[in-house]
């Protein structure tokens, strides 16, 4: 059974339980430093009131391993929120208890009440039924818009949906479903995939499930240097999981014999750590023994570019170094352009360094659709069944 959404739902004087991610990054002086994760639940948000529903919303901050924490509060999360919705957010003071029964039982229709961080209750995590209950009683209709914490089989993600009889998806989250079940689909061709970034380990399972459905995977950031170094290259004092090489070089020989086309970096933008005022190109087999690869090369984004101007798909995650240091980000940046001049064609980017580079290089109204799933986004389009997708379908 397909999940619904909340546009299915009659939500009139019924206490709607939203599940969101505000799991945003707060300033030293404890305000909320980029509020882009709670701007992305205002539709949701704002349909619910506008419909006469009892909103609570309910999220985690941090990692307070199951105790209260001032400093995971959501406090100042509930305070941003009142000024985008310009109206009241009632705090209670705990995700569950009697604090929490008396700050529903008060709200009326259209008003908005938030339970304080999920994971100050050790059994939001651990996925406990005795605490899924506690926060299922409190909700008439259930709500995911968390589609980042979808791969997470916490209480508040899978457990609590078996005890709310109305449950579906938020506007964000269904947009989310949307648009990433295209890329797991019959897709129009040449589908390239552009993948940076670190932990070859996250990435693995995903790969092998692309092999089948793609026509070209390019490689960039300590992502690329594993391949690299599989191959006989010498990457001096870059990251490289050298554990992962054995793997390497089966998915190389498999992606052979599948027809897809591997793109390496042939050229490194390097230097002796990312605080380096610049950096030199080199070949990127000949990393010197004393330095780091830290973005790709011209030559190569040249290429990556080449490559993605044939492309009618596209899905991008990662950068192609360290894109937070100016010297190091131009192949991000070269990428971004690239991928938003596929003009005819569904292009996904995901991962904050490539919508951060979207945003830089002023092209983010040109991309189809950035995706801020995070870890669930790659498990989706892996094909993985993710627990708080199939909480709603059941």
């Amino acid at each position: 059974m397909a999940a619904k959404t909340i546009a299915d739902l009659d939500i009139q004087g019924r206490r709607v339980f939203i599940r969101v991610n505000f799991d945003v990054p707060l300033t030293p002086a404890g305000g909320v430093s980029d509020a882009t994760r709670i701007r992305e639940s205002l539709p949701t948000i704002q349909h619910a009131i506008e419909r006469g529903g009892r909103v609570v919303l309910a999220a985690h901050l941090g990692r307070p391993k199951g105790k209260p924490n001032p400093a995971f509060s959501l406090m100042p999360v509930a305070a941003c929120l009142v000024e985008l919705l310009d109206r009241d957010v009632v705090l209670a003071d705990e995700p569950v208890g009697d604090g929490a029964k008396k700050v529903v039982a008060d709200l009326r229709d259209g008003s908005v009440a938030m339970l304080e961080n999920l994971r100050f209750a050790s059994g939001e995590e651990a996925n406990d039924e005795t605490f899924a209950r506690a926060l299922a009683s409190c909700t008439d209709v259930y709500i995911n818009d968390a589609f980042a914490a979808a791969h997470l089989a916490h209480a508040s993600i899978a457990g609590m949906t078996r005890f709310v009889s109305a449950k579906g998806m938020g506007l964000r989250m269904a947009r989310e479903v949307k648009l990433l079940s295209q890329l797991t689909g019959e897709v129009e061709r040449p589908f390239v995939v552009v993948l940076g970034g670190s932990n070859l380990s996250d990435k693995m399972g995903l790969l092998d499930s692309l092999l089948d459905r793609v026509d070209a995977i390019l490689f960039g950031g300590p992502l690329a240097h594993a391949f690299l170094t599989a191959q006989g290259g010498s990457l001096g004092t870059s990251r490289v999981e050298s554990e992962k090489l054995a793997w390497v070089r089966a998915f190389l020989a498999k992606a052979k014999d599948a027809d897809v086309e591997v793109l390496l970096p042939r050229d490194l933008m390097v230097a002796s750590d990312p605080h380096a005022p610049e950096g030199q190109v080199v070949p990127a087999m000949k990393v010197p023994d004393d330095l780091a690869a830290l973005d790709i090369g011209p030559e190569t984004a040249q290429q990556f570019s080449e490559s993605l101007a044939h492309a009618r798909t596209v899905f991008w995650d990662g950068p192609m170094g360290m894109f937070d240091s100016a010297p190091f980000s131009a192949g991000t940046i070269a990428v971004a352009k690239a991928v938003a001049a596929v003009k005819f064609g569904l292009t996904v980017v995901g991962g904050p360094d490539a919508a951060a580079a979207l945003g830089r290089a002023g092209v983010s109204d040109r991309i189809t659709h950035i995706s801020t799933g995070g870890c669930a986004t790659l498990e989706f389009i892996e094909g993985r069944k993710l627990p708080g997708l199939a909480a709603l379908e059941s």
